[in-house]
């Protein structure tokens, strides 16, 4: 017999879109449990949170979601699944152009660690375009970011930029 089952959700999420908000949605469907795992460091260039912040955010996002977790993940991804219990990891897919970077990484997750698997899913169409770049461009320049992520991350997005702003006037 089998136990309930649990999907890890990686990601920098820096800030949380409506696309990542979609397939969490949907994994807690799928899934007993989901945690959504934030990574602490990354090669990624052009921060806009620090993980705290983005742990807070997150948090703020899944509040009212029952069965979802936030935690910070800080290593090797399949280490962290081991650690959670779990099997599978979710990733999305936006294009076909992330499916060779989320291929390559599925491959090299399963070289380490045979027993965890990867599911791969896409967004809503609507959100199929938006991605975390894209909303973090858009910020730096004072547009309007609430089309792309959920009212609680606006609201973060907001203090960030009248911060950024503050911290620049001599």
């Amino acid at each position: 017999m089998r136990g309930p089952s649990t999907i890890i959700y990686p990601g920098t999420f820096d800030p949380l879109t409506l696309g990542h908000l979609d397939l969490l949605e949907r994994a807690c469907g799928l899934f007993d449990k989901v945690i959504l795992a934030i990574s602490a460091n990354t090669t990624k260039s052009g921060w806009m949170f620090s993980a705290d912040e983005r742990l807070a955010m997150a948090r703020e996002v899944v509040e009212r979601m029952d069965n979802v977790s936030v935690q910070i993940m800080d290593g090797l991804l399949v280490d962290f699944v081991r650690h959670c219990g779990a099997r599978v990891v979710l990733r999305g897919l936006r294009a076909y152009s992330d499916f060779e970077y989320e291929f390559q990484m599925a491959l090299t997750n399963r070289k380490l660690a045979p027993e965890i698997e990867t599911l791969f899913m896409m967004p809503k169409e609507d959100h199929s375009y938006v991605s975390s770049s894209t909303v973090r461009e858009v910020a730096r320049y004072a547009g309007d970011t609430s089309l792309f992520v959920p009212p609680a991350v606006q609201r973060h997005i907001e203090r960030k930029v009248v911060l950024s702003r503050l911290n620049a006037k001599p």
